[in-house]
């Protein structure tokens, strides 16, 4: 039972171990480099401070969320619901704040309902044995059904300013960048160095395994369910604050991009390994691309396109390395 990615390490070099366990991460990190410095020379405007703001903060609220997305594809699951969830938290949180309640209620309130109803999904998941996708593709439609019968999709607008947290710049830094780290960070410790942590890699390696070691996997894939609530609410209230007006609607597509970019940060399909560190800069990776295609006089069509293409990729990769370990 390991946080670590990497295969068996007999006869292999510190470096080569290392490779092997954050690979995918760093092919990540330098994709985010090469990117910078190419782009950069091509376009210098893509170096601009108000570029590398909006790379950064635009896409936080996907960071934070794939950040429990990849606990969830860790302990062996899935979860297609989320960019409802973040719809519906958004309309929730714009909703108590135009009707006078104190922020931290607007900003509270949702992140509990969202952990509540993870909770249930995890329930339902553990304790009947649906897979997860069916019992995700059955709360994605009572979500996004619930909130346009509710709401027709309407706009909310005059959103009080102390509301606005992903607005606010501490230090003259988006605070959605210090959620962004902060919470990557305490995510990475968490899953490392605590017993729960590590108990979702075992359950996503092996439930049979890890229930003869001592771990009740049912209370694990509730409780991970309940952690990926807690990151998804987090980044419904980033994802309402980041403008001036909230639609009440579902983003189109969030639940894809979300997922991509913890697979593509190297979070194993099958479950059992990955790091949330990895799904952070595949997210910083997107912003990147999207808007290099911008800057080249690229179609933005074309990012659907790569990401795609990106998946399959990674797949392929993770199938040869799980391959090659056996």
């Amino acid at each position: 039972m390991s946080a670590d990615v990497a295969p068996p390490a007999i006869g292999r070099s510190p470096l080569q171990r290392f490779l092997g366990g954050y690979g995918q991460e760093i092919v990540v990190f330098l994709s985010i480099i090469f990117l910078f410095v190419v782009v950069g020379a091509i376009n210098p405007r893509f170096l601009s401070d108000t570029n590398i703001n909006s790379i950064f903060a635009g896409n936080a609220y996907i960071a934070v969320a794939a950040i429990g997305m990849s606990m969830i594809i860790i302990a062996g699951h899935i979860d297609v619901s989320v960019g409802a969830l973040i719809g519906v938290i958004a309309t929730i949180a714009g909703t108590l704040a135009v009707k006078g309640y104190p922020v931290w209620i607007a900003w509270t309130v949702p992140i509990l309902f969202s952990m509540a109803v993870n909770a249930g999904v995890g329930a339902l998941v553990a304790y009947t044995r649906i897979p997860s996708i069916v019992v995700t593709l059955g709360m994605l439609s009572i979500l996004k059904g619930g909130l346009i019968s509710a709401t027709a999709g309407a706009w909310i607008s005059n959103l009080p300013p102390e509301f606005m947290i992903a607005q606010m710049r501490p230090f003259g830094i988006p605070s959605a960048v210090y959620f962004m780290a902060v919470l990557t960070i305490l995510a990475t410790l968490f899953v490392r160095y605590t017993d729960f942590g590590r108990s979702i890699y075992a359950v996503g390696g092996n439930m049979e395994a890890a229930r003869a070691a001592g771990i009740n996997p049912e209370r694990v894939v509730v409780g991970v369910f309940a952690l990926h609530g807690f990151f998804a609410g987090i980044a419904g209230i980033l994802f309402a604050t980041q403008l001036q007006v909230i639609q009440s609607t579902v983003p189109p597509n969030l639940e894809l991009t979300v997922i991509t970019a913890s697979v593509i940060g190297g979070v194993s399909i099958l479950g059992g390994s990955g790091t949330v560190i990895g799904s952070t800069l595949a997210a910083i990776l997107f912003a990147c691309i999207g808007s290099a295609l911008i800057f080249l006089n690229v179609s933005a069509y074309w990012l659907r396109a790569v990401l795609g293409l990106m998946i399959l990729a990674t797949v392929l990769a993770d199938m040869a390395r799980r391959r090659r370990a056996k």
